[in-house]
């Protein structure tokens, strides 16, 4: 009857019958449920707005708007919690089912029996309560992530810092030795750094708490920007890095947030450059009949088994590859390009290199 925080369950009734209304308004206050009525389904979608209840007990025959557009629209509305409904229908089994496919949880005929309608709406105010347990955890441990992952920044930048001077000479000559060993611990850390800004980055997608500015962005001349930085990269390892236009194009501009989509070519470039041992990067841009833009990075590498395909877009999914990272950073760029209306997908077979297929919406 209560939840844990010991606050009264609150169930909305929606029906068109006074009378239904009087009788399971009574039944249900007397086990100490607060009780909301409704009317008819518009009322009850501004009830539900207003203040969302802990369950809705809803009438299947109503003028005007019936239970089952009532049930469509509440799902529809992803700005509300998870709220069970439970149907009271005279129908026979067909008008059930059509309830449960439009996204009811439960239901329940008429006329009521007492003992029926107070043990279904124990059940799924215990739903109810679950999940929103399960979502309260679920957000602490997001919280507790982003916290984390913030506070972690501010020492490793400072220890890269102090590296970078160390290395630099800063606290005086040091021996060949020492000089590579603090390269060494400069580049580890590094590495940690851009993994906890890659986490920091995930985690504020999830919680929707990362806001997008969107200006209009020269993509051809923002992969000229990411191919110079990374170049460096690609000839330590001997690799050729090409940025390619297939043919003219009218506009290269989209509209987008410059910093994410850097983050995003940096991390796609980035890993073909990272898993290519000999041979090249290329990258190619195109227009595409579907007014998008299409950027497709090219490598020479080993390959993705079909397998790590399936999986290769989700968090913490690492690949089989020994050189595989955290499993962050293909799931952050797919989140990247969902935001900007795109979609980011693969092509590859073992042995033969991959390509990295981002789509984008040209600017109109």
């Amino acid at each position: 009857m209560t939840t844990q925080s010991s606050q009264v369950d609150r169930i909305l009734v929606v029906d068109d019958s006074p009378d239904n209304v009087f009788l399971i308004q009574t039944i249900l206050e007397e086990e100490g449920y607060s009780i909301t009525t409704a009317e008819d389904g518009p009322s009850a979608l501004a009830e539900v707005d207003k203040s969302p209840p802990h369950l809705v007990l809803l009438d299947v025959m109503m003028p005007g708007m019936d239970g089952f557009e009532v049930t469509q629209r509440l799902r529809q509305n992803a700005k509300l919690p998870f709220i069970p409904i439970l149907l009271i229908t005279a129908y026979d089994q067909p008008s059930v089912a059509k309830g449960l496919d439009t996204g009811a949880d439960d239901f329940i005929r008429k006329p009521v029996e007492v003992e029926e309608l107070l043990a279904r709406v124990r059940s799924l105010l215990r739903l109810k309560h679950s999940v929103d347990e399960r979502d309260e955890i679920a957000r602490q441990r997001e919280d507790f992530v982003s916290r984390l992952t913030h506070d972690l920044r501010t020492p490793l930048v400072a220890a890269d810092r102090m590296l970078v001077l160390l290395a630099q000479g800063a606290l005086g000559e040091l021996s060949p030795a020492i000089q590579e060993a603090i390269v060494t611990m400069i580049r580890s850390n590094q590495n940690l750094l851009q993994m906890v800004n890659t986490l920091l980055e995930v985690y504020r997608f999830e919680a929707g708490r990362k806001t997008l500015a969107f200006l209009p962005v020269d993509l051809h001349n923002l992969l000229q920007e990411v191919v110079k930085e990374l170049s460096p990269l690609a000839q330590d390892k001997g690799l050729s890095l090409e940025l390619q236009q297939q043919q003219p194009i009218p506009s290269t501009q989209i509209s987008g947030d410059r910093l994410e989509l850097h983050r995003l070519f940096t991390n796609l470039i980035g890993n073909a450059i990272k898993f290519t041992d000999k041979g090249s990067v290329t990258i190619r841009l195109a227009a595409n009949p579907d007014s998008h833009l299409q950027v497709d990075v090219i490598d020479t590498g080993s390959g993705i088994s079909s397998e790590d395909q399936a999986t290769l877009f989700q968090r913490f999914r690492q690949g089989s590859h020994k050189r595989s990272g955290s499993g962050l950073g293909l799931y952050l760029s797919r989140r990247i390009v969902e935001a900007h209306q795109g979609t980011l997908q693969v092509e590859s077979a073992l042995g033969k290199g991959s390509t990295f297929i981002a789509r984008l919406p040209i600017m109109k």
